[in-house]
This record gives C-alpha cells, structure tokens and sequence, in this order.
C-alpha cells in the first residue's frame, strides 16, 4: 500500500528505530510490502528516488528498501567499514521535498545487515550507492541530510539552485 510521506517536523523521524528481531510475521511483509509501493509510486509521480526508509512512512524499525541498480530490502542495516575519501554533493529528501542540503559522504562503504528471511548479508557501495545508503542509515538513527550539511549556506530550495547554476535572473550575486 501506499503510504504518506513522514514530513520533516514529524517526531518519527528524529527516533532512533527499533531492531528487527521478528523475521516471519505478517508485520515485517506489510512494511516491506508498503516501502516497495511508496518508493515505487514516488518514483513514477515525481521521476525520482533511490530509497526509501521505515520511519518515512510512519514505521519506527530498521528497514531500508533501495531500488537503484537492483532492488534491495535491507533489515538492520549498520554501516561496518567506510573509506576514508570523502565526497561532496547535493543531497534531497522525500521528507523535506523542495529543499537539497550540501553533505559530505564516505565514497564507499561497507554494510551488514540481514535479508527479508533474517540470513546475514552484507553489501559494500560506492560513489551515489554509497550516499545512498548513508542517507537511509541515517534515517533510522533519527538523522536527517539537514544535521549533515557543511554549514546553514548549504541548505537552499531546489528552485533557488536551478535559477542559481541556470544563469537566470536572479538575486544572487555570481
């Protein structure tokens, strides 16, 4: 089912989630089941999103669902090693739709976490897979891309930054 977006402002998203420890009742599949749809109708209604996490739909356990080169449910998902090469860009949310923060990331990193029958995997990222998943461990830490930004400068409005890198008219000085 398709479930709303948890907004920034909703305290569900500043909990630290739960742990998985259930790995075959009916709850589990309904989150996943609702992560896919919600990450899938986004996706389709709005031409982007990776991923998406538990506490964005109001779940306050350790799921992650991610759809980049491959779809992938996470559960307890912990990030186990990471480079010490940083990367720097533009980071968005689904909670805090129309704005994009300047974050820096580990290019890669390594995460253990456990499948949708409870069996141990891990997954090692790099470049925009690697962010990606930052973000969504993140989310089930209670952080949000905003508590990453290089400093209060690099958070700005989706539209302010098209008119900036466009060359249109604007307010700015270049």
């Amino acid at each position: 089912m398709v479930r709303e977006i948890c907004l920034l402002g909703n305290p569900v998203l500043r909990r630290k989630c739960e742990t998985v420890k259930e790995f075959s009742g009916q709850g589990l599949r309904r989150t996943i089941g609702d992560l896919v749809d919600t990450l899938t109708y986004q996706r389709s209604a709005h031409s982007f999103g990776r991923g998406i996490a538990a506490p964005q739909i109001g779940v306050a356990r350790k799921i992650i669902f991610i759809n980049a080169e491959e779809p992938v449910v996470l559960i307890n998902p912990e990030i186990l090693g990471k480079s010490r090469q940083l990367m720097t860009l533009w980071d968005d949310c689904f909670s805090f739709p129309g704005l994009l923060v300047k974050v820096k990331r580990h290019v890669k990193v390594s995460v253990g976490y456990r499948n949708e029958k409870g069996e141990k995997k891990r997954f090692d990222a790099v470049g925009g897979l690697s962010e990606l998943l930052q973000h969504e461990i993140d989310h089930l830490n209670g952080v949000l891309a905003i508590d990453r930004a290089i400093d209060s400068r690099h958070i700005i409005l989706k539209t302010e930054l098209k008119k900036l890198t466009s060359g249109a008219e604007s307010c700015y000085q270049l």
